[in-house]
């Protein structure tokens, strides 16, 4: 009998293509074995636990990273250092990195392109399912759940890929047909704040986010974030989420994090 994941979602940055909009959109799965679910929402609950004791971090406190890196509500309320925010970010890598889950990254880069048809978030949900179904391989089928708010169009797109997903060839421009097989049922919406898996794709994202804007972009952290973290940080983030196995490097063997990042 075919095994069936869970694959969670969210974003960093908005989906616009205005001058008004994010530069970068960044867009996290986190799945993982049905068999593996309960494991790791223990690994989360007692991190959680941790950071209460600790802390005074609520266990049902929803965990926003960009807004707690900029010391914006609900977390001001806690009058947390710098120091004391860093071991926070500190013990949720550290929890994430010891999941028994794989994570993708899709970083749509808008400086790249002037199209305003640009479909940002359809391309960028599309070629991290195409990464999930790669590495399922036919081995197993899974289940989508997305934070609440774009679910329309997340459903078109992965409706239609189900018929049309056009590939292209590693060695031409020629394109063929790879449908996608494995996603069962249509995609599925859940707030975030009753999901701790949600939770930790809104980490990543982010991390992901200023990862990106800092190293590859060279660009310089928000000013508040700047206040918190510094580029060394951020990288031993990364580092450790690499190290602990999380990270699908072969979502894009090419990067040394496994980062999608398109337009090419």
């Amino acid at each position: 009998m075919m095994d069936t994941y869970i694959a969670y979602f969210d974003e960093t940055g908005d989906d616009g293509v205005t001058t008004a909009s994010s530069e970068f959109f960044v867009l996290t799965s986190l799945y993982m074995s049905s068999e593996k679910w309960q494991s790791n929402f223990d690994k989360i609950r007692e991190c959680r636990k941790s950071l209460k004791n600790q802390f005074g971090f609520h266990i049902s406190e929803e965990l926003h990273t960009k807004h707690l890196l900029s010391d914006k509500d609900p977390y001001r309320k806690y009058g947390w250092t710098p120091e004391q925010k860093r071991d926070v970010v500190k013990a949720l890598t550290i929890c994430i990195s010891d999941l028994d889950a794989k994570i993708v990254n899709v970083v749509i880069d808008k400086t790249r392109f002037h199209d305003q048809n640009y479909h940002v978030l359809e391309n960028a949900l599309k070629y991290n399912i195409q990464r999930i179904e790669n590495d399922s391989n036919g081995q197993w089928n899974y289940l989508i759940i997305t934070d609440q708010g774009r679910l329309p169009p997340m459903r078109r797109t992965a409706r239609a890929i189900r018929a049309y997903n056009p590939i292209q060839s590693k060695f031409s421009f020629e394109y063929t047909n790879q449908p996608i097989h494995n996603l069962i049922e249509d995609i599925l919406e859940k707030d975030s704040v009753e999901s701790y898996f949600i939770q930790i794709c809104d980490f990543v994202s982010y991390i992901v986010h200023l990862y990106y804007k800092i190293h590859e972009k060279k660009g310089t952290l928000p000013n508040r974030v700047g206040k918190v973290v510094d580029e060394e940080f951020i990288g031993r983030v990364m580092a450790t989420l690499k190290k602990g196995g999380v990270l699908n490097l072969k979502a894009n063997s090419n990067n040394s994090y496994g980062l999608v990042i398109y337009p090419k």
